[in-house]
């Protein structure tokens, strides 16, 4: 008997890094320039001139629509918000105290027996799907904030557009145009990001052929993780603790010292800012002053400074998506919720395109174990 350990045929790329998986025609990032585009547009012409459902077209579509093609798909988000009134029922029965995400993540998959359509993956029926899905995702994560608060559930408003819709089921009011855009503009920025943790993990089930809600449940749960998704919650903690601009160096440099991870800094893909913290910032600045929340900005502002001089590191979407959502008035355990029903444009854009093309995703392993070892009796061990 061989006592070799089995050859490994590549080296290893932990965390499958730089490792290329599959073409894909959706997203491009180059991480040196600290470029992203959607289907080749510049996310800086989008996140100044684009709306998220011309946004989610895109990504489904491959082009910009016409204003007809436009409205069609407006007048398709809006008529597919509302939720069964059972799916509502189990949000209303979850625990006060569980996490929003756990709560969604429940209740994506408890839609798919309502959808007839569940079961069928044909390319007319996954994309229905793409569209049943960002629409009522944003209405799941309204009522599961309202439900935990002891309040009513809002129901979705047709003359709102998707982002001042889900405001408003949030809020209970209607956002003015200053808020409506900041909204929007969130929903753009993480509509789309390439083969990150959950777009890979939503892929892969897609390509067992799997429903579409499987696939974007299992995407929800590697947002969940809070080295995906989580970071701008931690984000906003971290401000919140540190508490005074004054006490942001001491802060830093004390976990700096520790070789603890500042939230929100460095990102595996780019070297350079993330050109959506770019867009961010700006409005993190104006939503804090109108807000009254001067002073969570100030805080990571000079946060911000005090990384790149320590550490010459950019921040990433994370950093400045914290300040912007809290301005808004959404709760920092709300913040990968809010992820997530953006994220699921570009999620079901990816279903439709691995499946247009399908091979059930399964890679390889490194064998590093013990080498075949011949079986030892129970009486004769130890």
């Amino acid at each position: 008997m061989s006592q070799t350990q089995p050859n490994t045929t590549a080296p290893v790329a932990k965390g499958l890094e730089n490792v290329i998986a599959a073409e894909s025609s959706i997203c491009f990032i180059d991480g040196l320039q600290g470029k992203l585009l959607y289907r080749g547009y510049n996310i800086h012409d989008l996140a100044e001139r684009s709306t998220f459902e011309e946004t989610a077209y895109l990504l489904w579509n491959g082009e910009l629509p016409t204003q007809s093609e436009l409205e069609k798909v407006r007048g398709q988000l809006t008529q597919e918000r509302a939720v069964p009134h059972d799916v509502l029922d189990l949000v209303r029965r979850q625990p006060k105290d569980a996490l929003p995400m756990v709560t969604l993540r429940t209740a994506v998959s408890a839609l798919a027996p309502f959808d007839a359509e569940a079961e069928d993956n044909s390319m007319e029926a996954n994309y229905r799907k793409a569209i049943r899905l960002t629409a009522k995702v944003p209405t799941l994560v309204a009522a599961i904030h309202r439900t935990r608060l002891g309040e009513e559930i809002v129901d979705p408003d047709p003359e709102l557009g998707h982002a001042a819709n889900f405001f408003y089921m949030l809020n209970g009011r209607k956002p003015d145009e200053v808020e409506a855009r900041a909204m929007d503009l969130v929903f753009v920025l993480h509509a789309e990001h390439g083969f990150n943790a959950s777009t890979f993990t939503g892929r892969v089930i897609a390509s067992t052929l799997s429903d579409t809600y499987s696939a974007v449940t299992g995407a929800i749960g590697a947002l969940k993780g809070p080295l995906h998704g989580g970071a701008a919650p931690r984000v906003y903690l971290m401000l919140e603790e540190i508490g005074d601009v004054k006490n942001a160096e001491s802060y830093i440099k004390e976990r700096l010292a520790r070789k603890e991870k500042i939230m929100g800094f460095g990102h595996r893909v780019y070297k350079v800012e993330d050109p959506r913290a770019t867009h961010l910032r700006e409005w993190a600045k104006q939503l804090a002053e109108r807000s009254g929340k001067s002073k969570l900005y100030d805080i990571a502002l000079e946060v911000e400074n005090i990384m790149k001089q320590e550490k010459q590191l950019a921040c990433n979407v994370d950093y400045y998506a914290a300040v912007v959502e809290a301005s808004l008035g959404i709760p920092w355990d709300l913040f990968t919720c809010v992820f997530a029903s953006s994220r699921t444009a570009g999620w079901t854009a990816h279903i439709l395109e691995q499946q247009a093309d399908n091979r059930i995703i399964r890679p390889r392993a490194a064998y590093v174990g013990p080498a075949e070892r011949r079986y030892v009796p129970l009486a004769q061990r130890g």
